[in-house]
């Protein structure tokens, strides 16, 4: 039986979320109308220049804001889970970094199945995967979380070197584009694209979903979990294999974004007070959608006088909560 206090939230999360959804795609400096955006599906017109930006701009973007959010908010719920660290998250141990590493390397060799959409998504998933498996064997040796993230913060300083270094040899145009990646957006999506990210997107989450018995067995040890039939092996191979493709698939297609993979999932247990994972995977996939339309929503509100990537709205209201969930453990 779902408490009261825990139907409440959700219902008020449900509600926001496509009230949140209207704003955004209204937002922006050209007045587009919710009329123009159901005129633009049921009666397209490609000569009409709203009908056009609501296909190829406000829609995809709208979607990766959704998707964006969900997707690293249970990446993070997992690291979490897996690691027994609150501070633990795909930005902070690597595993974005792997994914940057490996997309940076299909941008910058100019080649050209590498730059394309199948190339990216499997460069991402192929680093992060690898890099989620190198800090999985370091959390083997290390069993103090600082130690375990320090290790993480020198993964992606290491990252940050090798992909530096191929900038070096790479052509401006290669460069070009993989500088407009690293700054972290929204709206490098197109439509086309848009099912392809989909279909990856909920194959992570019916891992997750798959993933609930075990997590929530694993919050009470690994004797405690081994005790009730869990394979602690294969669940944690199986985590990192999810989240890997989670926050690979987003970072692949808008570049690194800070901080919602480790925010969110605090804030989610909090305002639950949780630690069941069928609940909390619901929670971060609300949430994290909410937070994304809202962070996109205040980019659209400034474009008219500078254009500011996500990742700079993101670690500005996620870096302050970080800070306090420091404060609160150190209490």
């Amino acid at each position: 039986m779902i408490p009261g206090r825990t139907q409440t939230i959700f219902a008020i999360l449900a509600v926001s979320l496509p009230i949140f959804a209207g704003w955004h795609l209204v937002a922006g400096q050209i007045d587009i109308r919710l009329g123009d955006h159901m005129n633009a599906w049921i009666d397209f017109d490609a000569e009409n220049t709203k009908h056009l930006l609501v296909r190829e701009f406000r829609f995809p973007r709208l979607l990766m804001a959704i998707l964006s959010g969900s997707a690293l908010s249970v990446s993070g719920m997992l690291m979490q889970t897996l690691f027994r660290n609150p501070l633990a998250g795909p930005y902070i141990l690597g595993i974005n970094s792997g994914a940057s590493l490996a997309v940076a390397t299909g941008l910058l060799t100019g080649f050209s199945f590498l730059e394309s959409d199948l190339g990216l998504v499997s460069l991402a998933l192929i680093g992060a995967v690898i890099f989620g498996f190198i800090i999985l064997s370091f959390s083997v040796f290390t069993k103090n979380s600082l130690s375990l993230l320090l290790i993480g913060i020198m993964l992606g300083s290491f990252t940050s070197a090798i992909t530096q270094l191929i900038q070096s040899v790479s052509s401006a145009e290669s460069i070009k584009n993989f500088m407009l990646w690293g700054m972290g957006s929204l709206q490098q999506v197109e439509l086309g694209q848009t099912p392809v990210i989909i279909l990856v997107f909920f194959v992570g989450i019916a891992l997750t979903i798959f993933l609930i018995k075990p997590l929530n067995a694993m919050i009470l040890g690994d004797d405690a979990a081994f005790s009730l039939g869990i394979h602690i092996k294969k669940t944690r191979i199986l985590t990192i294999i999810t989240t890997a493709i989670l926050a690979g698939l987003i970072t692949a297609f808008c570049g690194p974004i800070a901080f919602v993979g480790l925010a969110i999932p605090n804030l989610s247990r909090m305002l639950f007070r949780t630690q069941d994972h069928f609940t909390l995977l619901f929670a971060n996939l609300l949430l994290g959608s909410i937070f994304m339309v809202l962070s996109d929503i205040i980019v659209q509100s400034m474009e008219h006088v500078l254009v500011i990537p996500i990742n700079v709205i993101t670690s500005i209201i996620g870096a302050p909560f970080v800070v306090f969930i420091i404060l609160k453990r150190l209490a």
